[in-house]
């Protein structure tokens, strides 16, 4: 199951590195790199850095998940939610080809709402995330860490079941209001509350446990 991920990974890697090798003749010396939240390019760099932003990128996040593993300390293990830490890496690498794609169309001078594209492809990661939120454990690198939920085992689960629910409703807001045109900040909003949230619920689980004894 492992190598089955990692070569889905590893194509995808090199689809990528493809692609920009295809367009690189057509492109400009200096491609658009990042974009503020009204979809205008802000920050340039030389067209080689398309290999680093994409490519690279990919890579070193199949890299960085293949070295996690051994990283963890003893009872803080991933591998005891292998699939889903699979899964996960799997969403991040897919969502790292997608922007990798809208980048290179951008660069090539194709007309694209940039900042609609790349807003709804981090909507649908929260939401792919969120699908899987309940079924990650405890550990030091995946999840909603926070103090008192990496203190109890129970906070932890609770904080994640509910952590599930708030990125698909934060993911799924955001990537509605994006298609529906809404720009700036509002798909972020959503976005932060999804994320927050569960932050804030942690501390209120520990504390009713704390108060009832039962930590």
């Amino acid at each position: 199951m492992i190598r089955k991920y990692y070569f889905i990974g590893t194509l995808l890697t090199v689809a990528a590195v493809l692609a920009i090798l295809l367009a690189y003749p057509h492109l400009p010396n200096q491609v658009p790199t990042h974009w503020n939240v009204e979809g205008q390019a802000n920050g340039y760099s030389t067209k080689w850095t398309l290999f680093l932003f994409g490519p690279g990128f990919m890579a070193g996040t199949m890299l960085l998940f293949y070295f996690l593993p051994w990283l963890s300390p003893k009872h803080w293990q991933v591998d005891t939610f292998q699939s889903t830490y699979l899964y996960i890496m799997m969403v991040l690498v897919s969502l790292l080809a997608y922007f990798t794609g809208v980048s290179l169309w951008a660069a090539l001078g194709q007309a694209a709402n940039v900042d609609r594209a790349i807003v709804g492809g981090i909507c649908l990661l929260f939401a792919l995330l969120g699908n899987v939120m309940g079924k990650v454990r405890r550990n030091f690198f995946i999840g909603v860490r926070t103090p008192w939920a990496l203190a109890n085992e129970r906070v932890w689960n609770a904080t994640h079941r509910f952590a599930a629910k708030t990125f698909v409703l934060g993911g799924v807001i955001g990537l509605a209001l994006t298609a529906f045109g809404v720009n700036g900040w509002p798909p972020f909003a959503a976005l932060m509350a999804g994320a927050l949230v569960p932050v804030v619920y942690s501390l209120v689980v520990y504390k009713q446990l704390e108060r009832r004894g039962e930590l």
